[in-house]
C-alpha cells in the first residue's frame, strides 16, 4: 500500500518471492514431478492466484478463473499454464490499483463472450465497477447455463452486475454515505433493449425469469443503463483473451498502473 497527496495505490509487494518458489527458477518443472505432486502444486498455485486476483490483480481474473475450473483434476498442461501466470506476475510486480479522493458516482461495465467454453459452450460473464475513476469491484465467471445468443449472454451478465450494484448501494447506505448516480454500461444494444423494454418477445421469452430482475431495477431507476462501444468496454479482459496491446490498454482503463514510490 502506498499513498500520496493525490491518492493511494495498492499492490502485493512480496509476490515476486512467492513466484520464485513456485516456478522453474528453482528447477521445478512439470516433468520433474510425479503426477500426484504435480496436481498438489497446481492446486496450491491456483489457490494462491485466486487470492491475489480477488485482492489486487484484476488483470489475471479471466486466466485464473479459467484455470480454477480444472482444480479437481489438473494435468501437467494446467500446471504449465499456472506457472505461466506466475511468471507474468513476477515480471509485473509493480502493477498496482490506484485510488483517488472525492468520488461521487458509481459506473459499472458489464460484458460477456458467447459460448467461449469449448467443452460446455457456456459463456463467460464479467464486470468492472468503478467508484469515480477507481476500480473497486470486479468479477469473471462462467455462466451456469448455455446462452442461445450473444444478446442472452450479455443480458445474463448485466443481471450479475446489477446484483453487485445493489449490494454496494446498500453498503453505502449503511455507512451513511450517498452517491449522486449509478450507471451501468453494456456493449450489446439487443440486451439493453430487452432490459429497458417490458414487452416479452419471442426471441427472449425463454430466458430464465430470474434474469428479469434486471428490468425491475431499470423500472425503479435503481441505476441507469446505457450503451458503450466495445472499444471503450472496461470489462473486456474479464471475459476473453486479448491481444497484448488491447490487454495493456484495458489495464490502463482499469487504473492498473505501474506503482511509483
Amino acid at each position: 500500500m502506498g499513498s500520496s497527496r493525490h491518492g493511494t495505490s495498492t499492490r502485493v509487494s512480496r509476490f515476486p518471492n512467492y513466484s520464485q518458489s513456485h516456478s522453474t527458477l528453482n528447477g521445478v518443472t512439470p516433468t520433474s514431478l510425479c503426477f500426484e505432486s504435480s496436481q498438489t502444486l497446481s492446486k496450491s498455485i491456483i489457490g494462491s492466484l485466486l487470492f491475489l486476483m480477488l485482492g489486487t490483480r484484476p488483470d489475471i481474473a479471466f486466466a485464473v478463473i479459467k484455470m480454477s475450473q480444472f482444480m479437481a483434476n489438473p494435468t501437467e498442461e494446467h500446471l504449465q499454464k499456472a506457472l505461466h501466470i506466475v511468471k507474468y506476475l513476477g515480471s509485473t510486480p509493480n502493477l498496482a490499483l490506484h485510488f483517488s479522493r472525492g468520488a461521487s458516482s458509481l459506473d459499472c461495465y458489464s460484458d460477456s463472450d458467447w459460448a467461449g467454453d469449448s467443452e460446455t459452450r457456456c459463456s463467460t460473464s464479467g464486470y468492472a465497477i468503478f467508484l469515480g475513476n477507481d476500480l473497486v469491484s470486479w468479477r469473471s465467471r462462467r455462466q451456469p447455463t448455455v446462452a442461445l445468443s450473444s444478446t442472452e449472454a450479455e443480458y445474463m451478465s448485466m443481471c450479475d452486475c446489477a446484483q453487485q450494484i445493489l449490494w454496494i448501494k446498500s453498503l453505502f447506505q449503511e455507512c451513511g454515505l450517498s452517491l449522486q448516480h449509478f450507471m451501468m454500461f453494456g456493449d450489446n444494444k439487443g440486451a439493453i433493449h430487452i432490459a429497458q423494454n417490458p414487452v416479452t418477445e419471442g426471441r427472449s421469452k425463454h430466458i430464465d425469469i430470474k434474469y428479469y430482475f434486471l428490468r425491475e431495477c431499470i423500472e425503479k431507476q435503481t441505476f441507469m443503463l446505457d450503451y458503450v462501444s466495445t472499444d471503450q468496454q472496461k470489462a473486456d479482459m474479464m471475459t476473453k483473451n486479448l491481444t497484448w496491446q488491447k490487454f495493456q490498454d484495458n489495464c490502463s482503463r482499469l487504473n492498473l498502473l505501474e506503482f511509483k514510490s
